[in-house]
């Protein structure tokens, strides 16, 4: 199977019974749903003038890749289910497709530009594998492969629904957010002037992990995937199914609460659209009549809510544990919380979002991960509520951004209050039903325990 590994259909000799569809009938609607998608928004960008997603994906096998980042971290992770000669073979053979092409592309004059190496290499391996291997070995290998592949096309449908979220909504919301952040403490000004004040060599290092938040990913995937090829059994749940269910409803909300940011509606890079140059040194009034502004297309609605904020947070959950519930080691476990924090700062210090765009986010994170992990637990009560609870209240808080922003501006301390408060609750119980707890451990047979 490409996306699940085998897995026994009975649990202590009884056999297993879901509503849920077979595997067989999940792979044949994704094979389905995704170039049906591709060719709809290819279609969209087509008709409006902007690269499509199956233009984009050409220029990665045979122009210009749009991307550097996402082409490795999508061969990285496809390496996972080869063995490592094949890895070593693989990872050069990209390294001097790219490097030809490169010599290419100079020579004609055009940039420098890496990413058509993996994008082929990762098509060769899915061939190979499907054609030419075996058992565990194919299992594994277009497993692995499809997870690359998944995160390839993913970063094309978010390069073309950033442009549709300017088409759905010519007006944004930023006058109501902005008050939410007055209870919030101004979250996004207070982080740019610290910025200012670090100087460019923070800046730098924040960026960077602000824009290469796939590697952070790949990582951590990569460690909790580290024995799929030994052992041939892949966990039932880790970072990669969470950071593709994200970006699959996330952006669903960029239409829904169109928000272009600090730096646009209250910031230089807003140019005429934006209500005055106020980010990141003076704070603006405020507004008792907040309302919709209308802003061109000058910038996509892709701040409500923080997406960037539940993939960081997500990044921090698995690096937390191993697939079993031992710790994980402490380089990963700091690692993991040193890009949190940094993607936290880069989101705030650049003026790309508001807090109350963050904590959105990190609701609908721990959301999802609360829907997707240990699913060999089945929905039990706690995983219903979680569920349910972070559901209900990511909507709780766009409502009352929406509808009850001036209130809170004008109440900052209760008003405040109650958002983290809420947000603190929801993060206690989360932590509570899956890491409280230690896990479990098998007790011995009673045969065993007198010897």
């Amino acid at each position: 199977m490409l996306l699940d590994g085998p897995r026994p259909e009975t649990v202590g000799g009884a056999r297993r019974t879901s509503w849920l569809p077979s595997r067989r009938l999940q792979l044949t609607a994704l094979l389905t749903a995704v170039p049906v998608l591709l060719i709809a928004l290819q279609i969209v960008a087509a008709r409006n003038d902007f690269l499509g997603p199956l233009e984009s994906l050409w220029a990665d096998y045979a122009g210009t890749p749009k991307s550097v980042t996402v082409p490795w971290a999508g061969l990285g992770l496809a390496l996972i289910g080869l063995n490592w000669r094949r890895r070593f073979i693989a990872v050069g053979a990209a390294a001097g497709i790219d490097l030809v092409y490169q010599v290419v592309r100079s020579l004609s004059g055009g940039p420098l530009a890496l990413g058509n190496g993996p994008v082929i290499v990762l098509t060769a391996i899915v061939l190979i594998a499907n054609f030419g291997w075996e058992g565990a070995d194919k299992r594994n290998a277009l497993h692995a492969a499809a997870l690359g592949i998944l995160l390839t096309l993913s970063s094309k449908v978010a390069e073309v629904w950033l442009m549709v979220t300017m088409m759905a909504g010519p007006k944004v919301l930023d006058e109501h957010v902005v008050l939410v952040d007055h209870a919030l403490g101004n979250p996004s000004w207070v982080m740019g002037q610290v910025l200012e004040f670090l100087g460019p060599i923070a800046s730098f290092v924040l960026h960077w992990v602000y824009i290469e938040l796939p590697v952070g990913a790949m990582i951590v995937t990569i460690w909790q995937l580290r024995g799929v090829v030994t052992t041939g059994k892949w966990p039932g749940h880790y970072l990669v199914r969470t950071f593709l269910v994200v970006g699959l409803i996330g952006p669903l909300f960029y239409v829904i609460f169109p928000v272009v940011g600090p730096i646009f509606a209250y910031g230089a890079d807003g140019k005429g659209f934006a209500l005055g140059d106020y980010w990141p040194n003076v704070v603006p009034p405020i507004d008792l009549h907040p309302g919709a502004l209308p802003f061109g297309n000058l910038a996509p609605r892709n701040c409500m809510p923080s997406l960037h904020t539940a993939w960081a947070l997500t990044i921090f959950i698995h690096s937390r544990r191993d697939a079993d519930g031992a710790p994980a080691p402490t380089w990963l476990r700091w690692g993991g919380a040193f890009w949190l924090i940094a993607t936290l700062s880069a989101t705030l210090g650049f003026g790309y979002h508001y807090g109350a765009d963050l904590v959105a986010g990190a609701v609908l994170c721990l959301a999802i991960e609360s829907a997707l992990r240990e699913p060999e637990r089945g929905w039990d009560r706690a995983r219903v509520q979680l569920v349910a609870g972070g559901a209900a209240l990511v909507a709780l808080l766009l409502l009352g951004y929406r509808y009850l922003s001036l209130e809170i501006a004008q109440n900052p301390v209760p008003a405040g209050v109650v958002i983290l408060g809420l947000l603190a609750g929801y993060v206690t119980l989360f932590y509570r039903t899956w890491f409280a707890a230690e896990p479990a451990v098998n007790p011995l047979p009673l045969n065993q325990v007198a010897r």
